[in-house]
């Protein structure tokens, strides 16, 4: 079994060693090499015309005339009517996430005290010392940080889990409970599905759930606080994942802790996660409607709010905004809705850490917030990672989600 990675939310894999990749800024551009000349080619003479030769200005006109030959007009405009279809939803959309991201969020949305951060592997398998503990209630004292999901996994595909993989993970939790009372430790364990892939955890099959459960109950045994749910790619509508919630929330209510689950985005556009399940395979977006089946299931819901393709802060803060009001429908007022926020860096298709920051994404979570439930006493940010933020990112959480002091 590989303790030393597993799915992060995202679909990121972190690692055991707790340290992730950072892209330094690209360097300078390179100059443009000049022009090659073709084989064979001879310098143009004094006096010598040196534009297009007779042969390719021929071919260039009879181009053109093919172009404006009356034949294609229909295709033409059948042409330029798809390039449209494409441009003007797009174009559209960009409007409306810039206008989402407009206007000042209202007096008190900030902090209710009921945020999140992910913990890297390396605070259950030994590597971390006490000092470090020291250091991290010291970033943490002052904050609104009510529970940590830490990395005590990954699931194996059959849902089984090695006892060796959290072996540090009592000293942890007694250190934190010392440092930082009131603060909960919750056992974060993932697993990729095999719903795109041959490979993966099928949650079809009664015998796997079977084994997710009762590999909660042993790591909740080794005195967790909560189990945090992150499984991945989930498709929309999954009624296997339902039945698995029902059994686990069972399972922690008992046990008087508390069930938390990592949880895709919401459809921008109603009905976008099929046609997109239909055009790439990856139905990237829940339905709301699923979406609020799952929060229904759940203590904490966190929506991975990052990873989404957006090119600058202003769209990327919008989208944000309306992920927030979308989530805040359909979930009850009994569950808390953790919007998370980008504590990495990365540049790679889907993610572009110039525009998916922490202050836009504050910024998009108190917009969203102020337009659809200003009041909502259950709500908080999850800091997705650790080990890769910055000091840029903790001075944005401080200064632009917690209250006032």
């Amino acid at each position: 079994m590989d303790t030393g990675q597993d799915t992060g939310p995202g679909g990121r894999r972190e690692r055991a060693g707790g340290t992730a990749s950072q892209e330094g800024p690209p360097g300078p551009a390179a100059h443009t090499a000049p022009e090659a000349r073709s084989e064979g080619a001879q310098p143009s003479l004094p006096g010598q015309d040196a534009g297009p030769r007779p042969g390719r200005t021929s071919r260039y006109r009879r181009l053109v005339r093919a172009w404006r030959h009356p034949r294609l007009r229909t295709s033409k405009r059948v042409a330029l009517g798809l390039v449209l279809l494409l441009l003007v939803p797009v174009l559209a959309a960009g409007v409306a996430l810039r206008v989402n991201y407009a206007g000042d969020p209202a007096d008190g949305t900030r902090t209710r005290n009921r945020d999140a951060l992910w913990l890297g592997h390396a605070w259950v398998d030994g590597r971390k010392s006490d000092a470090d503990l020291d250091a991290l209630a010291e970033r943490l004292r002052g904050t609104g940080i009510r529970d940590l999901y830490v990395h005590a996994g990954p699931l194996e595909h059959d849902g089984s889990l090695s006892a060796t993989a959290y072996p540090s993970a009592g000293r942890l939790i007694a250190g934190v409970h010392e440092r930082l009372p009131g603060v909960r430790v919750q056992a974060w364990l993932g697993d990729e599905l095999a719903t795109e892939t041959p490979d993966g955890m099928r949650l079809q099959r009664a015998g796997t759930r079977d084994a997710v459960v009762r590999s909660a109950g042993r790591i909740l045994d080794a005195g967790f606080d909560g189990v945090h749910f992150d499984l991945e790619p989930l498709h929309s509508g999954d009624a296997h994942y339902l039945a698995l919630l029902d059994r686990l929330h069972a399972l922690t209510r008992a046990r008087h802790v508390r069930l938390s689950v990592a949880s895709h985005q919401i459809d921008p556009l109603p009905g976008l996660h099929s046609a997109a399940g239909a055009l790439s395979g990856h139905p990237k977006w829940w339905s709301q409607a699923y979406f609020g089946q799952v929060a229904r299931r759940v203590d904490q819901i966190a929506v991975m709010s990052y990873d989404t393709a957006m090119p600058l802060q202003s769209l990327y803060g919008g989208y944000v905004a309306q992920q927030t009001a979308l989530a805040l429908e359909v979930t009850p007022k009994s569950t808390d809705l953790l919007m998370g926020l980008p504590f990495f860096h990365e540049n790679k298709m889907g993610h572009s850490a110039y525009a998916e920051t922490v202050a836009a994404a504050v910024r998009g979570t108190r917009l969203g917030l102020s337009r659809t439930d200003r009041a909502r006493e259950h709500f908080g940010v999850a800091l997705y990672v650790d080990f890769a933020a910055t000091e840029t990112d903790w001075t944005a959480y401080r200064e632009d989600w917690l209250a006032k002091r």
